[in-house]
């Protein structure tokens, strides 16, 4: 079986019942998610040994974080206790033409505030075959950014296979900054998600495409992939995924969905792609496989992706109708 490395933040996530708004909210159900720990729970539930790296304080809601990544099998040996808080961050569900709303609460968090010393890399990445990240952890202050680079240099020096998701938050850094440290980053990964681009008007995503096969040949990435989401109302997406490789560019077929809960999409669609190529996919079917586990994901409850690699393979395969199976 493969094993999966993946390092960030777990967090707390707080969010108000049904469609309702913070400010009308008199109380709030309590999970977790965070976007390394969701393609770390996304790869346990398609059936990969997978494990999360990640600093905790050791009072009761640090050990709840734990325990919610060891029901779904996550390896969560290589997780240090220390600290004093939780990073947390507030949800409020969007509906019909009223977007959604995250509200983050996470500065001097046990992560954020972890010495580079507690973690171990050579032993954490011990028979590791994939080491993945994304842009979230390095735009939490110069300790993570030390911690990741530090993760970096282990897996290459293991030969561990790397992969980042660009995840740009506007609200943790700038565009600047985020573009800084990512080209510093980017010459030790082996795949990425999304082109090398922060802030500003989206673009035509041929645009991204162009960029996604210049960042190929100036980083000697081995695949660049992106989903493409268009959104009608909040409730209403259409939903497909593209990979960009040396030999060109293919596509994932184009999902219409009805969203449930929309945080977690694209940490799914990361595990997926991962999961995909582990598992000796070809180009096509890797994209396929990533677009439809990201879809999938729209379809469930809180941050993690719920559902078996056959369930993925049957919804790629182009059974969407979401009959009851009996």
């Amino acid at each position: 079986m493969k094993r999966i490395v993946t390092l960030g933040e777990l967090m707390l996530r707080l969010m108000p019942s049904g469609y309702t708004r913070f400010v009308q909210a008199d109380g709030y159900g309590a999970t977790f998610g965070g976007a390394e720990a969701n393609v770390a729970v996304a790869l346990s539930s398609l059936g990969m040994d997978a494990a999360f790296v990640t600093r905790l304080p050791e009072h009761e809601i640090g050990q709840a974080a734990v325990n919610a990544l060891r029901r779904y099998g996550v390896d969560t040996s290589g997780i240090v206790r220390g600290g004093q808080r939780i990073g947390v961050y507030y949800a409020e569900k969007g509906a019909s033409q009223r977007p959604g709303k995250v509200i983050y609460d996470r500065e001097a968090s046990a992560f954020a505030t972890a010495p580079r010393e507690a973690f171990d890399w050579d032993r954490l990445l011990e028979g590791a075959d994939w080491f993945h990240f994304s842009g979230i952890t390095p735009a939490l202050g110069d300790l993570p950014l030390a911690i990741c680079r530090d993760a970096l240099e282990a897996a290459r020096r293991r030969g561990v296979t790397v992969s980042c998701d660009l995840n740009f938050r506007s609200k943790l850094w700038s565009p600047a900054r985020a573009l800084e440290v990512m080209e510093s980053l980017l010459p030790y990964v082996d795949y990425c998600k999304d082109a090398l681009r922060f802030g500003g008007e989206i673009p035509p995503f041929e645009e991204d495409l162009a960029l996604a096969g210049e960042m190929i040949s100036r980083f000697g990435l081995r695949g660049v992939a992106m989903t493409r989401r268009v959104s009608r109302t909040a409730n209403d997406h259409t939903w497909s995924g593209a990979l960009c490789t040396g030999g060109g560019v293919c596509f994932s077929r184009e999902y219409e969905m009805h969203i449930v809960d929309r945080i977690g999409g694209g940490d799914a669609f990361m595990a997926g792609w991962i999961y995909a190529l582990l598992d000796g996919a070809s180009p096509e079917e890797a994209i396929g496989f990533a677009a439809a586990a990201g879809c999938l994901d729209h379809s469930l409850e809180g941050d993690f992706l719920l559902v078996s690699a056959d369930e993925v393979r049957a919804l790629a395969a182009g059974d969407g109708s979401g009959r009851v199976v009996r």
